[in-house]
């Protein structure tokens, strides 16, 4: 159904869009817009920031697929909610899949509307979204699972555009509620920059079907017991989308050199 819908289009480098930064897919050239609902596994866009859409189209000369939204562990207590997505990219021609998320940064330095580039994940929440996969497919090597070449580009095309760029290891938390001030000092203790309650499951996939990956995490606030303002949602979503511009002109960049 989408190569029908994309008239022979056959996107090469995917991007999931996380919360407060769906409007990226406004730079797409002639795009197609395909809603969730229309395409059969396809997440539901349960969380406000979320359109869920599938947008295919050029950056550049670069064909695309960009997912306005995921689902999240919380939503539905499934962590394969992301699996028929993934596996869809791949199938229709994706080799790269950038992954951007909002995150609550452990490092005061690493303030609200920072940007960080993740490294490498520390998962948190005991489940993995190839629960009851069978064969040999199902043991994914994780090392290297956030492309040391992407990264590589990434942080050269930030210090060409003048963007400040930190690496650092994400750290993925259930959700809803946002962690309690001793998870915090737990994750930071474990090597942990940045929390988040999504971007592993779709690693994890991506990985499992042999896609190139890096991932973009926007700092909305510090985390528990780091800043004395009190968490919110709206929060989460007026701080990524000030910080969207700059993490759309990287995006943007990285995008239009990967014809």
């Amino acid at each position: 159904m989408i190569g029908a819908r994309a008239g022979g289009l056959v996107p090469r480098v995917a991007v999931v869009l996380g919360s407060g930064l769906g409007a990226l897919a406004d730079d797409v050239a002639e795009p197609v817009v395909i809603p969730y609902a229309e395409l059969p596994g396809f997440p539901e866009a349960g969380v406000v920031g979320h359109a869920g859409r599938l947008v295919l189209g050029r950056v550049g000369e670069t064909s695309v697929a960009l997912m306005q939204g995921r689902a999240h562990l919380y939503e539905h207590g499934r962590p394969d909610s992301m699996k028929v997505a993934v596996r869809t990219l791949a199938e229709v021609g994706c080799r790269t899949l950038v992954l951007t998320n909002a995150a609550g940064s452990l490092d005061p330095e690493l303030g609200p509307g920072s940007i960080m580039l993740v490294s490498d994940h520390v998962g948190l929440t005991g489940v993995s979204p190839l629960f009851g996969d069978s064969g040999t497919e199902r043991f994914v090597d994780m090392v290297d699972a956030y492309s040391p070449r992407l990264r590589k580009r990434l942080r050269e095309l930030a210090a060409r555009l003048g963007i400040e760029l930190r690496e650092g290891v994400y750290v993925w938390f259930s959700g809803p509620q946002f962690e309690t001030p001793a998870e915090i000092r737990a994750a930071r203790i474990l090597g942990g920059t940045a929390v988040g309650m999504s971007t592993v499951p779709e690693v994890i996939l991506a990985r499992g079907v042999g896609l190139e990956v890096g991932a973009l995490s926007v700092i909305t606030n510090l985390a528990a017991g780091i800043s004395e303002t009190r968490l919110s949602h709206e929060q989460t979503m007026r701080v990524a989308a000030t910080a969207a511009e700059t993490a759309g002109r990287l995006l943007r960049a990285f995008l239009e050199e990967q014809a």
